[in-house]
């Protein structure tokens, strides 16, 4: 959004009739409302459910949750994924706003890491069985919301606790 509202600000744009501040607004709210509406088809058509799995280790029967609907699960991930794209490219966009919008350096990277994550759990996820897919599926979610985390707020803790000379109003406005 603020890539959007800098963009129009300049003298002669085009996006200056496009955006205006109803647009901003409904941009998240329609786009949970996509995610919603694919994941209540999902769930209304082929909703995940239990499965017991007892051929890949011998002896044990492993509980896990079966899809369903291959298609349905592939359409929410790659709905997600397209989320997640859209966002890194904004991200990236983003970096050469002015200083006071310097943490956008900070979402780029973090949205960098987190999408390479989760490329790399998808052929994970689908070449694991058993017991380690569920550990692979949880250490997929640990890390990539570690590494949002980290680099979005670490560096505002460090401001805020180490450098509190910049924290203030007068700082920002010098910039």
């Amino acid at each position: 959004m603020v890539v959007l509202a800098f963009r129009a600000k300049k003298p002669g744009s085009r996006l200056r009739m496009c955006v205006a501040r109803t647009t901003l607004k409904t941009i998240v709210p329609v786009y949970s409302q996509i995610q919603a509406t694919i994941c209540g088809i999902w769930l209304g058509t082929s909703p995940p459910f239990l499965n017991k799995e007892s051929h890949s280790e011998p002896g044990v029967i492993i509980i896990e949750c079966n899809k369903g609907s291959i298609t349905a699960y592939s359409c929410v991930l790659g709905y997600m994924g397209l989320l997640v794209l859209v966002s890194f490219i904004v991200a990236f966009l983003a970096r050469s706003l002015p200083d006071t919008f310097t943490e956008a350096k900070f979402v780029t990277f973090s949205m960098l890491v987190f999408c390479s994550d989760w490329i790399s759990f998808l052929p994970t996820h689908h070449s694991t069985k058993g017991k380690a897919k569920v550990a692979m599926e949880i250490f997929s979610i640990l890390a990539s919301s570690a590494t949002l985390c980290t680099f979005i707020f670490i560096c505002k803790c460090y401001v805020i606790l180490l450098r509190p000379e910049k924290n203030v109003e007068g700082c920002l406005k010098k910039r």
